[in-house]
Order: C-alpha cells, then sequence, then structure tokens
C-alpha cells in the first residue's frame, strides 16, 4: 500500500506561485514514477507533470512546460511542484499521484489552487 498526502494549495493571485508537496509513504519507491494531476470544475483529470523516483527523469503537459517544475526528495520520499507564473486557467485540485503498476494506481487526496485574475 501507498499512502499519499498533499499540501501546499491555496489562493493566489495570478503571476504568483506555489509549491505543493506529496509526502509518500508505505513502500519503497526506488522504481516508481510520481506525478501531479489536476482536476478543474467540470472538466476530466488531466495530466500536469511526472518523475521517475530513481534518476529524476521529468515530462510535463504542454500547458504548464516552462512554468511548473516537478522535483523530489529521497530522503524524505516527498514530491514537489512548484508553480509559477500561475494563471487563472490553472484553477483547479491538484491530485498527486504513484504509479507501481505501469499506470497511476495510487492518489492522493487533492489540495486547491484557486488563481484569481
Amino acid at each position: 500500500q501507498v499512502q499519499l498526502v498533499e499540501s501546499g494549495g491555496g489562493l493566489v493571485q495570478a503571476g504568483g506561485s506555489l509549491r505543493l508537496s506529496c509526502a509518500a509513504s508505505g513502500r519503497t519507491f526506488n522504481k516508481y514514477r510520481m506525478g501531479w494531476f489536476r482536476q478543474a470544475p467540470g472538466k476530466e483529470r488531466s495530466f500536469v507533470a511526472a518523475i521517475q523516483w530513481s534518476g529524476g527523469t521529468t515530462n510535463y503537459a504542454d500547458s504548464v512546460e516552462g512554468r511548473f517544475t516537478i522535483s523530489r526528495e529521497i530522503a524524505k520520499t516527498t514530491v514537489y511542484l512548484q508553480m509559477n507564473d500561475l494563471k487563472p486557467e490553472d484553477t483547479a485540485v491538484y491530485y498527486c499521484a504513484a504509479d507501481t503498476t505501469g499506470a497511476f494506481n495510487y492518489w492522493g487526496q487533492g489540495t486547491q489552487v484557486t488563481v484569481s485574475s
């Protein structure tokens, strides 16, 4: 089992920054991939960014490339999402996820990010 707990969401003005954290526990992570997804009101959940726990290879959705940075701190088994130059369209519930089987199969409870214009 894997437990994921997100934190760091909140309200910010357009152009501002936030950093989300995802504390992971329950299993060893060296073979896994971690990711961030988001779901805006009335829309489906969508991919934001992912990182290989071992090696740190990252990939991003086009909509956030160059503004968001995903990283991990191995000693704390924590994944971060640094979000800069936030836009109102970034408003969503952000979810942390773990991929232990080739698909993201563990999810956190989500944290709200609201960007005001």
